[in-house]
């Protein structure tokens, strides 16, 4: 009984795989089919399909010369004196004339009148990460000024740093297609944008402020140094002639360390205001003034390579649409 059952196993075994040999021999002749339709469908089409890629790379070629690269410059700026309405109004204003062509506004500013075609202009602002080191820095430093609340130049630092945190950097993007004529309209716009009459009158305003206000910390440290090194001379006289206490009328109460603090927040704001004369010295402050760059490239204007393919797509999607509608007649 064993035996008999054990070669029933077996032939069964012998049977799946003779099938399952039919079944991948079935495979690879459905493959070498679909090659052949395949072959014969290309040699069949082939005088149609050398003409669509033909025709397809003429207009490729011929879209690559009507429709020159567009190139553009990206300006990374900081409004000073609260100019960032300012900074939006004359982007809009230069905006707006050229979707006008207003040929004589540009003609005051010496753009050449033919680049306006392709001369365009936008902003946006830059969102700038938060430093937590950094804010942990700022607000130790603020806590120390709180010592000195009553002095004005306190009053100074904070309106500055807070101004310094609340102004974003803002990018700026011209587009032109002649890479000289465009890179000198930018310029030139840019110095539009530059000459505002109040902003520059608040800007020289603010530089003498700050080129006093450097004056004035530096003698106010000049004497906190000298009323220490007295205070310090002093003290080592007192020590060598061996008194227990030193007493002096003029330094009677002298805080040295709150003496030492406000010198370390004299220096800070200097430092400041140092910063605030470079950073200052435009209404609008440009960080980086970029170079001339390509704009990526559409798809319509890559027609070399690819209008040749589209045309084969419809073509072949032509086809098949052919071949469904021809087998639905013979069903009915």
């Amino acid at each position: 009984m064993s035996e008999n059952k054990t070669t029933g196993n077996s032939s069964s075994d012998e049977i799946d795989l003779g099938q399952l040999f039919r079944m991948i021999g079935k495979g690879f002749d459905k493959l070498f089919n679909a090659f052949l339709l395949l072959f014969l469908y290309l040699r069949t089409n082939f005088i149609k399909l050398a003409i669509l890629i033909f025709v397809g790379f003429a207009i490729g070629f011929a879209l690559k010369f009507l429709i020159s690269d567009q190139l553009k410059t990206d300006i990374i700026v900081r409004p000073n004196f609260d100019s960032k309405d300012y900074l939006y109004n004359v982007v809009e204003e230069i905006e707006a004339n050229l979707k006008i062509k207003d040929t004589v506004f540009f003609g005051e500013l010496g753009i050449v009148i033919s680049e306006l075609k392709s001369l365009k202009i936008q902003i946006e602002s830059i969102q700038e990460e938060t430093n937590e080191i950094n804010l942990e820095d700022d607000i130790k430093y603020l806590e120390t000024l709180q010592n000195f609340k009553e002095n004005s130049f306190v009053l100074d630092v904070v309106k500055a740093e807070i101004q310094k945190k609340s102004n974003m950097n803002h990018r700026i993007t011209f587009f032109y297609k002649n890479p000289l004529q465009g890179r000198v309209a930018t310029l030139k716009l840019m110095d539009y944008i530059q000459n505002n009459k109040y902003f520059n009158e608040v800007k020289d305003v603010y530089n003498e402020n700050a080129r006093l206000k450097i004056k004035q910390n530096n003698e106010l440290i000049n004497q906190i140094d000298e009323l220490i090194s007295g205070y310090s001379k002093n003290l080592v006289e007192s020590d060598r002639s061996n008194q227990a206490t030193l007493l002096l009328e003029t330094e009677n109460g002298l805080d040295i360390t709150g003496l030492l603090n406000l010198k370390n927040a004299l220096v800070k704001d200097t430092e400041l205001k140092k910063l605030e004369l470079v950073e200052q010295k435009e209404v609008v402050h440009i960080i980086n003034f970029g170079k001339n760059q390509k704009v990526r490239t559409p798809i319509y204007a890559q027609g070399v390579t690819v209008i040749p393919m589209i045309l084969l797509i419809l073509f072949f999607i032509y086809s098949i649409i052919k071949y469904l509608n021809k087998k639905a007649n013979e069903i009915k």
